[in-house]
């Protein structure tokens, strides 16, 4: 397989998309930068033709914080196809509204850490 990650063609946008998160990624954002939760992620990640918002490279997993655009029935088929392709690709998801990030933040941070430690766990 060849390289995926960081591609090219997504240069341009990865950082304009890290300078410009939405609220709810920064609310994220600050919980999980600089290894709060034991593990490194990073932002706004190219992995082939996509950017993901949060990739977490040593337990191969994308976190995703969903606006409106992803309940369209264009955005429900792009993300079907996306998720193929990083499933296809070893990587795991955990997916989050807008919503559920700010205003249940505490449980998705709960569920993030539960994510991490089980795979910590098995991969040890």
């Amino acid at each position: 397989m060849g390289k995926i990650y960081n591609l090219q063609k997504t240069k341009i946008y990865r950082p304009l998309l890290r300078n410009n998160l939405t609220p709810a990624e920064k609310m994220l954002w600050f919980h999980i930068k600089n290894n709060q939760r034991g593990v490194k992620f990073r932002r706004q990640h190219g992995i082939g033709r996509y950017i993901v918002d949060f990739y977490c490279a040593k337990l191969h997993l994308v976190i995703e914080v969903d606006g409106h655009s992803h309940y369209t029935e264009q955005g429900i088929r792009y993300d079907l196809e996306r998720n193929q392709y990083l499933k296809n690709n070893g990587l795991n998801i955990l997916r989050f509204t807008n919503h559920q990030v700010r205003d249940q933040l505490a449980a998705v941070i709960q569920q993030i850490d539960i994510y991490i430690q089980a795979r910590l766990r098995s991969q040890y």
